[in-house]
């Protein structure tokens, strides 16, 4: 590890405005991607998740491999797991049949049963430790089941509660300004706000994704999926090269979020 100023650089990226730039585009392109393989490619959800779980995990390998933040493997690796979520929940609710509030909550109880765990094994879940491979591995699956479960909550509010895709999304995009509201004016946890605004950004995006490739009877603009995520995979590409990011730092202990 690189040692400044008797700080860590940590394996993620500082968490700032490039960084939920960059993760609001990688969920709608999830949202996008998934949807082209399981319904314009037609492969189905449970062949759409092998193929995006079995990708997932090997970039997750070569992240905790490398020796350093490196922007292009980390937000690919984000990519993926973003796009594995869309298709593991369209799994859980539609071919198991338990719907979006049931696979909503039980995505609840996994995701809390993992940072439960990560808590209750290193002291923090905070982002501010990720640097090493244990800690890395914890973060990981978090962030699998906040996507996963992002994806389940965006469909809940588009579907169960007829707001329809732009009413999700508007609901979501109010949940993250209460957030960011939250953060400027009170000394709430920076770990816990972290990591609801981490899981909001995912329905944000599933649902934006969705108002971009649904067909205009159901509300969307009927845009070609695979169109819709060469687009926004370019965009995130220019943003990688042309916007500065650095990872994060670890102080060695920290209770407060990045």
């Amino acid at each position: 590890m690189t040692e400044t100023t008797g700080r860590y650089l940590t394996k993620v990226p500082e968490v700032t405005i490039v960084f939920w730039i960059l993760k609001i585009a990688a969920t709608t392109l999830g949202e996008t991607g998934g949807d082209s393989v399981t319904m314009t490619l037609n492969w189905g959800y449970l062949i759409g998740t092998a193929i995006f779980l079995s990708l997932f995990v090997a970039l997750v390998i070569f992240q905790i491999a490398a020796d350093r933040f490196r922007p292009v493997l980390y937000w690919a690796t984000i990519v993926a797991s973003t796009t594995v979520g869309t298709t593991m929940a369209d799994f859980a609710d539609r071919s198991l049949g338990i719907g979006y509030a049931g696979g909503s909550a039980l995505l609840l109880g996994c995701l809390i049963a993992v940072l439960a765990v990560w808590y209750w094994s290193l002291g923090s879940i905070s982002v501010t430790t990720v640097s090493t491979p244990r800690v890395e591995v914890f973060y990981w699956l978090a962030i699998t089941f906040s996507q996963t479960l992002g994806t389940a909550l965006g469909d809940w509010a588009a579907d169960d509660t007829g707001l329809g895709y732009s009413g999700g999304a508007m609901v979501f995009g109010a949940g993250l300004a209460v957030l960011a509201a939250l953060y400027f004016f009170t000394r709430i946890s920076r770990v816990f706000l972290f990591w609801a605004a981490f899981i909001l950004t995912r329905p944000l995006g599933a649902t934006v994704g969705d108002f971009l490739d649904k067909p205009v009877s159901d509300g969307g603009l009927a845009l070609s999926r695979p169109l819709a995520s060469a687009v926004i995979a370019a965009f995130i590409v220019v943003c990688l090269f042309a916007l500065p990011q650095r990872a994060g730092q670890h102080p060695g202990h920290s209770n407060t979020a990045a």
